[in-house]
């Protein structure tokens, strides 16, 4: 991703702190940007505006293609502006593994959320980061949060391995998911129902309104073989219509209730500690593997190896062990 122009930190700084979209949205084109004098810069606006920013409330949602979580996401955030809060939407577009393009079409499908001036829509590509979840969207949430949002939903592709991603950088992790699509129960992973604070029935309106309070009762039951979360929220099971706007109210009213629990046990700071420690390690990854791929001497042995490795005459896990002894030993003898 090339910038075009770029700002002084201290432009971008003042432009976010002072509400600018324009210069929240340059920066995180920024954040976005793998070029590292980008990346250099951006490293430095993060940390400038990092003591502005964790006011909000950081909720995830997730769930399967055609689940309607844009159409969920419109009519949960339009409840949310109207009561006054100034809402940011992360969105994560999947990204074609062969172009690396992505299409961008939230802000398509979210058409009065985001003619709205009381929200932000942000889509990023996913890229080829874990699970398709946007290697920057952590950024992009403290940016949005230092501008003054004070609600951020971050919406992911789909369920899998983003899911754990979102999970640990969020405070309330929502799971929507359709009745009569069917066996619910075999149907979903037992995993993401670990992670989930609530599991919400969307679409449950015209005929799908009894299968939808069948498949509460199924998922009810189902939560409760699962052990109590550590701390101590029971996830909840609603249903609604997000594009009948019903149900909505509920689910904010459980949220906030969420909210305050947490606050009591002083839980919100000990898991967004946690989630600061685990993006430190993460963090460490990216750059040890980007370091890794961008050194010369590791990038020709590749380019030697790599026909045998295909042909099958050499061992993948050996030239791997090879290439990463190789590449300490070079950091040593520097």
């Amino acid at each position: 991703m090339k910038i075009t122009s770029r700002l002084p930190v201290e432009a971008y700084v003042e432009g976010i702190l002072s509400g600018d979209r324009v210069i929240l949205s340059r920066a995180i084109t920024l954040v976005e940007s793998t070029l590292p004098q980008d990346q250099f810069l951006a490293e430095n606006v993060v940390e400038k505006i990092l003591p502005y920013s964790g006011k909000s409330i950081r909720i995830g949602i997730t769930g399967v293609p055609g689940v309607g979580k844009s159409t969920f996401i419109e009519g949960f955030g339009k409840l949310l502006v109207e009561k006054g809060y100034k809402l940011a939407v992360l969105t994560i577009d999947p990204s074609s593994q062969k172009s690396h393009g992505s299409i961008l079409g939230d802000k398509t499908r979210m058409e009065k959320l985001s003619s709205d001036k009381r929200a932000y829509i942000r889509p990023s590509p996913a890229g080829v980061s874990l699970g398709g979840v946007s290697a920057k969207t952590r950024e992009a949430m403290l940016l949005c949060e230092a501008a003054g949002f004070n609600i951020i939903l971050i919406e992911t592709v789909g369920v899998g391995q983003s899911e754990i991603a979102v999970k640990g950088m969020v405070d309330f992790f929502l799971l929507l998911m359709l009745a009569g699509a069917g066996d619910e129960l075999q149907g979903i992973k037992k995993g993401i129902i670990e992670m989930c604070d609530a599991l919400v029935i969307n679409k449950a309106d015209g005929e799908n309104i009894t299968a939808a309070k069948k498949a509460k009762r199924e998922y009810t039951n189902a939560l409760h073989l699962f052990p109590v979360k550590e701390n101590g929220w029971n996830p909840k099971v609603l249903t609604c219509s997000a594009i009948d706007q019903i149900g909505l109210s509920e689910i904010w009213q459980m949220i906030e209730g969420f909210v305050d629990q947490m606050k009591r046990i002083n839980y919100l700071d000990i898991n967004r500690s946690n989630q600061l420690e685990n993006w430190l390690h993460d963090h460490i990854g990216y750059l040890l593997k980007s370091s890794f791929y961008e050194n010369e001497e590791i990038k020709s042995s590749l380019t030697k190896n790599l026909s045998e490795i295909k042909a099958g005459k050499k061992s993948p896990i050996g030239l791997a062990r090879e290439l990463v002894e190789a590449f300490i030993d070079g950091i040593s003898r520097k």
